[in-house]
């Protein structure tokens, strides 16, 4: 019996050891030296803009700057003025309504809610000069602004409220002279305070992004890959890949960590049977708004109240707006844990004149499609931004009100604390009937989580979504997860085929044993 025992251990050890040495074997993930120099090596810029000589002059208006840029470069103004970064809108295909345009210019958002009638404002994060309700600045090429993107001498700023121009202040020959291959800086001054502040929208995209450490984001952390937004969001013609779904419905030039980390990152092979549903993002960012806080709640309800005749605002602790008049009331958080769904990179939208019957769930905004069962899906973490916003109770739509204008009397929330007014205006200006009837209801958005990525000594572990208690992934429960879900056929049938395992293998090797035996007796 004793022989046997042995036998057993000693068969199990070989097994252990042979399928440690003969699995397939991936490479490690690239170690941040080597990311940090695959993506450094780069081609070189060929021009120093501060010695061109279209550029050795005092300039008075951006335009004559754009002017300028298109004597050199001769085809860039058609190629931007085809992106969306123009146009803000595309032609989508969104399932149930066929090829549609969308955009700024037709979505519903939970934050600011949309664009049209209040364009002098938004303008202010357009590549565009003169943005008038009209849309006239979109005709023009010379109102191309080539700057805002471009400025490497990180002073050029837009003016608030002046139809996307830029500050008076800013000294537009310094600027151009200093023209270069965009930065954080450039991406930054829009996307990290969108929605009107800091970190408001995205809750992964943020100030502190300019610099990461690399407990912030392990890949532009300057002393970690120090990666740029470009080196991501590779960009060929102005064209660029990665898209916000906030605005986009379709799988298609999305930017993604397998660009560099391939489909097999990992050394064990359980965690690459992972990414086949379980995006890189759903382990590598466990929490999102690090530094400072993100925009969880927006009640639109509750604005338009003054003291002494004027608006006013409250803040909290880190100096977020808990109110504002003009706005109504936020709830804020940090360090805070994703949401998790699946996506499978397609997504449905609100757009304007939508009807809206059931107002007793929340209006998700942009749906992100995905399930357990469909091919691409993955999980992926979100932030889930909730709205409360006006809406017609007769006309069963969401309200687009009129948010700004440069004075008093033109009918604009934010100038005169009228809901009645505001959002008749605001629908007249985008040719939508208003009953007159106001009410408020709860909206949802999702906002994809991608930045804020964490270590490998920091990622989610198993523990943390195989358990049944309060799981990650507590939430989707369209399929069955170990550890976590419980299922009597399953477990037993499990322990079953162990034990099945277990007696085959023990029966073998006393086969094995006794044969030898008989061997040696012979």
């Amino acid at each position: 019996m004793r022989k046997i025992i042995l036998s057993l251990i000693t068969l199990f050890s070989l097994i252990l050891v042979t399928i440690y040495f003969i699995k397939p074997r991936e490479t490690d993930s690239e170690n941040l030296s080597d990311l940090k120099f695959k993506i450094s090596d780069k081609v070189k810029p060929t021009t120093d803009h501060s010695k061109l000589e279209a550029l050795q002059k005092e300039f008075k208006t951006p335009q004559e700057v754009t002017k300028a840029c298109e004597s050199c470069h001769t085809e860039a103004s058609k190629q931007v003025m085809k992106s969306n970064h123009w146009n803000w809108e595309r032609e989508e295909y969104i399932k149930g309504r066929g090829i549609v345009s969308i955009g700024k210019k037709n979505a519903i958002n939970n934050f600011c809610i949309g664009v049209q009638g209040n364009e002098k404002s938004c303008a202010k994060c357009h590549i565009g000069y003169g943005v008038t309700d009209k849309m006239n600045g979109y005709t023009d090429s010379l109102n191309i602004d080539c700057l805002i993107c471009h400025d490497n001498s990180d002073t050029y700023v837009k003016g608030s409220e002046m139809d996307g121009m830029p500050d008076p202040s800013i000294d537009l020959g310094v600027v151009a002279r200093s023209a270069g291959k965009p930065t954080r800086s450039n991406c930054g001054v829009c996307h990290f305070f969108g929605g009107g502040g800091n970190n408001v929208k995205h809750g992964d995209l943020e100030k502190s992004m300019f610099n990461p450490e690399k407990e912030t984001d392990i890949h532009m952390a300057s002393d970690g890959a120090n990666l740029l937004c470009t080196d991501c969001h590779i960009t060929k013609n102005h064209k660029m890949h990665g898209k916000i779904y906030s605005l986009s419905s379709m799988n298609r030039d999305r930017s993604s960590c397998e660009q560099c980390h391939t489909e097999t990152p990992h050394t064990e092979e359980i965690l690459n049977e992972h990414t086949l549903k379980v995006s890189c993002q759903t382990c590598h960012i466990p929490v999102y708004a690090k530094v400072n806080s993100t925009k969880t709640e927006w009640d639109w309800s509750t604005a338009g109240k003054l003291k002494d005749g004027k608006p006013y605002e409250e803040d909290d602790e880190f100096g977020n707006h808990t109110y504002l008049s003009i706005k109504g009331s936020f709830k804020w958080g940090r360090n805070l844990e994703p949401e998790y769904i699946w996506f499978d990179g397609t997504a449905g939208h609100y757009l304007l004149g939508d009807t809206v019957s059931d107002v007793s769930d929340p209006i998700v905004l942009n749906t992100l499609n995905g399930s357990y069962n469909k091919r691409d899906s993955k999980i992926i973490p979100v932030k889930i931004h909730k709205a409360i916003q006006p809406y017609d109770k007769i006309n069963k739509m969401l309200i687009q009100p009129k948010l700004f204008a440069d004075k008093t009397g033109e009918g604009a929330f934010w100038k005169d604390f009228d809901w009645q007014r505001a959002s008749g205006t605001g629908m007249e200006e985008v040719n939508l009937p208003f009953s007159g009837d106001i009410s408020f209801v709860e909206t949802e958005m999702y906002w994809p989580v991608n930045h804020m990525v964490s270590s490998k000594e920091e990622s989610l572990q198993c523990i943390q979504c195989h358990t049944r208690n309060d799981s990650r992934l507590k939430d989707l429960k369209d399929f069955y997860m170990p550890a976590r879900d419980y299922n009597s056929a399953v477990e037993t049938g499990g322990i079953g085929i162990i034990l099945i395992t277990i007696f085959g293998i023990a029966i073998h090797s006393f086969m094995r044993f006794r044969s030898s035996g008989r061997k040696k007796q012979s």
